[in-house]
């Protein structure tokens, strides 16, 4: 189906591209194609058991796409007022929208809630704010232990160099979409890493690494 053919199923508007607030640390909207939302639904990596935070959610596309495919929560996290405002909007037609929990706030200030197990992002913002950010996450991992998935849509070198050098993270799939775009560029695809503890030695649980002070 075509872009606006989806957007007429679900019920929502999320069309277009909008850079009108973008700068070197926050980057333009533009939703996820609806071919990559199919490709990780039908990952199995997302249930009707887990609640999915979007970071730079815009307009909710793949909160209102993955909580309608897979029935799992989803929480969206945007900052720019008027794109929210849209993202509100469409909650009041869209047809998971009883599943979708939108949040105003900047990414780097929103505090992780103990259930969200499964994150979602597609280059919103700079190395510099995920980096405040990942503090976010392991900070809610270290109050509440938990098998943390985290998605990253077309990342860049910068991207994937940073999350390999953090010890906390643990590279566990890539998600091929090159063949959805007949596209050569190694950006095309969906990096998965976990944070998760693990058994060790005498049969306890622990975190990859001690926390670091």
């Amino acid at each position: 189906m075509t872009e606006s053919q989806w957007d007429k199923l679900l019920k929502i508007k999320t069309t277009g591209r909008d850079d009108s607030k973008s700068n070197q640390y926050n980057y333009p909207y533009e939703p996820t194609p609806y071919e990559v939302l199919e490709r990780l639904s039908g990952s199995g990596y997302i249930s009707r058991k887990n609640v999915l935070l979007d970071y730079g959610c815009g307009k909710g596309r793949a909160c209102y796409y993955l909580s309608w495919q897979c029935r799992c929560r989803c929480i969206g996290v945007e900052y720019d007022d008027r794109i929210f405002k849209a993202m509100v909007k469409n909650r009041k037609t869209a047809v998971s929208a009883s599943l979708v929990e939108p949040v105003h706030i900047k990414a780097e200030k929103y505090d992780l809630p103990a259930v969200v197990d499964r994150v979602f992002f597609f280059n919103p913002f700079s190395v510099e704010i995920l980096q405040g950010i990942m503090e976010k996450i392991l900070e809610s991992w270290y109050n509440k232990p938990r098998e943390i998935l985290l998605f990253f849509y077309y990342p860049s070198d910068e991207y994937v160099a940073w999350l390999m050098s953090v010890h906390e993270l643990m590279f566990l799939d890539e998600i091929d979409c090159s063949d959805l775009f007949h596209s050569n560029s190694r950006r095309e695809r969906i990096m998965v890493f976990v944070i998760e503890e693990r058994e060790t030695g005498d049969g306890s649980l622990s975190p990859f690494t001690r926390r670091r002070k």
